[in-house]
């Protein structure tokens, strides 16, 4: 039987984590399987990593894989408010949990404060009120639980000086 590694993210917690699955399993038995392993309630929804919507669990896994397998959110919370503040403005958009962070902030960086790749480049998310920058392959409903289908971000410069990285706040 051919096997599809399953890499995954899930409500509060930031780290990847990996099962293998038959190709032809549904992602129904993807969630029952997860539900088992983390005590998951009937009630999570299952995402394909920066998709806008739960996945139709009648699918086939092999349907949905890449060379590498599949990339996978589950979270209770269909959408999250996400906000970001740049130069005392903020904008706001909801975003499917399996988000990353690289897609928040292309949308905020380039769409809505108009920077180039290049400057937006120069810059990260870093979440409000705090010194945490979450990775860029972070989605972002690992961040925040059910019932705070929300999180803020601030976008700031990461500069690095002779090598070093400078923190700001």
């Amino acid at each position: 039987m051919e096997i599809i590694d399953i890499f995954y993210q899930h409500e509060g917690v930031t780290e990847i984590e990996h099962i293998e699955i038959g190709r032809d399993e549904t992602f129904a038995a993807v969630r029952t399987h997860l539900e088992k392993k983390h005590g998951f309630e009937a009630d999570f929804l299952v995402f394909i990593e920066d998709e806008d919507e739960p996945v139709d669990l009648t699918r086939r896994v092999h349907e949905c894989a890449g060379p590498t397998g599949v990339k996978l959110h589950f979270h209770r919370c269909r959408h999250i408010d996400v906000s970001v503040t740049f130069n005392n403005e903020t904008v706001e958009h909801p975003f499917a949990p399996s988000a990353t962070i690289a897609r928040v902030k292309r949308w905020a960086a380039e769409r809505k404060f108009g920077m180039s790749s290049e400057e937006a480049g120069e810059h990260v998310l870093q979440i409000t009120k705090s010194q945490d920058r979450p990775m860029p392959g972070t989605h972002i409903g690992a961040l925040v639980k059910h019932h705070h289908c929300r999180i803020a971000f601030d976008l700031v410069p990461n500069e690095i000086i002779n090598g070093a990285l400078e923190e700001h706040s």
